[in-house]
Order: C-alpha cells, then sequence, then structure tokens
C-alpha cells in the first residue's frame, strides 16, 4: 500500500511511519511519531498536536484496526476496479485484468484473532432461570393471562386476533394501563401505533381504563381525571397514530425511546414490505417484529379472524385472516377472542391461547399453556375482567 491509498488525514501518518520504520527497528513511541509527523506536516502542526496527545487516551481494538486497513484496500481496488472497467468499457483493456480485480476484492475481507471470544448464551442454569422465569416482566390485569401465559419479557412476539367489534382495542386498553403503571422508574414507555381507529378515542379508551370509569364521568371532571390520569400513568403510555405507519418510522421511535412494549393496533397494515403473494408479504412484517421484540422489548400485535371466525367462541389459528402459516410460525403466542350473539353472552368473551412458547412465571399453570378461559368485558370502563 502507499500513502496515496489512505484518506488525506491518514496518509502523511502514513508516510511518516514508512520513513521512520524503512531506517529503524524498534517500536515508536506517541512522543516520537508526534515529533516525525510534525516535521513532515509543520503547517498543521497545532490541529495534529491535539490529535495525537488523545491517542494514549483511546482503547484501540485489533479487530477495528483490521477494519480501517481492510476499507482502505478495498477502498483502493475499487478505484483501480472503476478505471479498469472503462478502459475496458472503451476497448482499451481486458475483462480478465477487471475479474482478477473482482477476487483480489473478495480477498480484503478482515480475518477474526483466534483469540476472539464469541458472546455465546449462557449455560448458567441459575441465570437462565433468573431470566426467564424468576425475574418478573410485564404481568397481565387479567390473572387468567397470569396463570395461561405468563409475564411478557424482551425477545416476546404475540398477538391477538379477532372479528372486529369485539372488543381488540379495549382488550388492549385494559392490559396496557395495568402494565404502564408497574413499570420500573427507570423503564421505557409503552409505543401504541394506531392504524386503525381514530386517536382521540384510543386515547379516550386508554384514559377509562386507566381510571375505570365511564365516559360521562371521564369527561364531566376533566381538570381532575386528567392529574389522576398522570399520577397513574405518568406519561409511559404514547400513542402514535397515523393512517400508514412503515417500518422505518417504528424503527427510528423505537432507537429514540428504547420501549418497554410496543403495541401495533393493526400490525398488518405496516408499510415498508414488499411481495407478490399477500401471505409473504405479512409473512415478513411478522418476521421484522420478533426482530424488533429481541432487540428492544415484548411486541404486541393486533389482526383480524376471518370470516370463519364470526360467533365462533374458540377461535384457532385456522380463523386468523389472510394467513396461511406465515404469520402463526413466527409468534411465540397466539391469543384468540371468541364472542358469540347468544342472548345473555353480550359481555363474555372467549379466550383461547392457540399457540404458547413462553416460559411463563412461578404462577403460570402447564395444564393452561394452551387455555381455553371466559372473562367479563365492560367496554362502558374499558376492560376485561376474570370470571
Amino acid at each position: 500500500m502507499s500513502p496515496e491509498d489512505f484518506p488525506k488525514e491518514l496518509s502523511g501518518v502514513y508516510r511518516a511511519l514508512c520513513t521512520y520504520f524503512g531506517v529503524h527497528k524498534n517500536d515508536l513511541s506517541i512522543a516520537d511519531l508526534a515529533a516525525l509527523f510534525f516535521s513532515t506536516r509543520p503547517k498543521d502542526r497545532e490541529y495534529y498536536e491535539a490529535v495525537f496527545e488523545n491517542l494514549d487516551k483511546i482503547e484501540v481494538q485489533e479487530t477495528a484496526v483490521a477494519e480501517l486497513i481492510s476499507s482502505v484496500q478495498q477502498g483502493k481496488i475499487l478505484r483501480d476496479l472503476s478505471l479498469r472497467a472503462y478502459d475496458v468499457a472503451e476497448g482499451r483493456g481486458n475483462l480478465t485484468s477487471v475479474l482478477d480485480m473482482l477476487g483480489a476484492l473478495q480477498t480484503t475481507s478482515v480475518n477474526v484473532d483466534e483469540d476472539f471470544e464469541e458472546d455465546f448464551v449462557t449455560d448458567d442454569l441459575q441465570a437462565i432461570a433468573d431470566r426467564t422465569v424468576n425475574a418478573p416482566g410485564l404481568r397481565w390485569r387479567l390473572n387468567t393471562l397470569n396463570l395461561m401465559l405468563g409475564s411478557l419479557r424482551k425477545g416476546n412476539f404475540g398477538f391477538i386476533f379477532a372479528r372486529p367489534e369485539t372488543g381488540k382495542t379495549t382488550f388492549l386498553a385494559s392490559e396496557v394501563t395495568f402494565m404502564a403503571q408497574n413499570l420500573p422508574p427507570d423503564a421505557g414507555p409503552i409505543l401504541w401505533f394506531n392504524n386503525e381507529q381514530v386517536g382521540e378515542e384510543v386515547m379516550s379508551t386508554i384514559y377509562r381504563a386507566a381510571l375505570g370509569v365511564d365516559s360521562l364521568t371521564l369527561f364531566r371532571d376533566i381538570q381532575g381525571n386528567q392529574k389522576r390520569y398522570k399520577e397513574l400513568i405518568g406519561g409511559r403510555i404514547k400513542v402514535k397514530d397515523e393512517a400508514s405507519i412503515s417500518k422505518q418510522y417504528v424503527e427510528k421511535m423505537a432507537a429514540r425511546y428504547k420501549p418497554s412494549l410496543i403495541i401495533f393496533d393493526q400490525i398488518d397494515k405496516i408499510t415498508g414490505f414488499q411481495n407478490d403473494r399477500e401471505d409473504l408479504r405479512l409473512g415478513a412484517i411478522y418476521i421484522w417484529a420478533r426482530e424488533l421484540a429481541k432487540k428492544y422489548c415484548p411486541v404486541i400485535g393486533v389482526c383480524q379472524a376471518d370470516g370463519t371466525g364470526e360467533n365462533v367462541r374458540w377461535l384457532t389459528m385456522q380463523h386468523v385472516a389472510n394467513a396461511k402459516t406465515s404469520k402463526q410460525a413466527e409468534a411465540d403466542w397466539i391469543l384468540g377472542i371468541g364472542k358469540i350473539h347468544d342472548i345473555g353472552h353480550d359481555n363474555i368473551r372467549f379466550l383461547h391461547l392457540s399457540k404458547n412458547k413462553l416460559q411463563g412465571d412461578p404462577d403460570t399453570l402447564p395444564d393452561m399453556r394452551h387455555g381455553r378461559k371466559q372473562v367479563l368485558i365492560d367496554p362502558n370502563i374499558a376492560r376485561y375482567g376474570d370470571m
């Protein structure tokens, strides 16, 4: 390599090193390097003096140095390759030389040091138990779900599904307001991405669920109820309302807020995924949601049940709309909310946990892992309750 292969800021340093080690074999101190370099670039003395003064404070890893060298090498080859390819296109060169340079480009990857330690999953059983079972995650307001499913923890992705007008948003509001009240003080907020219902209606539902009051009571004392809400929730639920929400926007928000929980209502409408087959496009969304869960926090999606789920108590995975297996395969847990039209059943919902791969909590019951339970819904105060 030559000094011209390096960026302008590094070429002088490389030239000075080559000059020094062309004569000397001993190690070169920072002070010696600075003096040598200043002699070649006196007009930049003040700038580079500050640079070298800080070098001793920086801990440089060998892999970072190797990556820098590899990057410089690749830059040189790419520049030469572009010129060589242009010559060939103009009839002044040989195609074989271009192919040889492509081969050289592939050999510039960084070699990993044999002593490099990979970060494997722990095989300490106590640590596994502490992280997956003993340490509580996000618990549910419905004790039914604590017994069936247990806490939600980082890495967990699941979804609920039901027919329209069943109470999916009410279910979310009921559970999320309970979770928000029990977050640690230093935890990130709950991010709720809404692309379905009117945003103000969703926020009103969240208010009612948090306070346990109906709409008439809520708006009768606006200042008092707002104060109570802030005391309970403290800004830990943030609702983003857009008709079209993209994956790029979600990723940006997650990186900014470091959330404790992400909600998608409705997850199937997230944009930024393309495929000729609708089930594969939806599958890509669910794969992405799982990746979000592993990187940031638990993720809950909401989607629809198809027409075969109308007036059905216990919804199964085959009732999930617009999916064969692509959506179901990516989820750790799937909860169907059934509703029937029989007289006297208006406020009864039927929960069926058709998929459950979670470890649960110490109080989770093994025989209820795929349980079916009836629960109550009170739409006036936006809450679900155990029966």
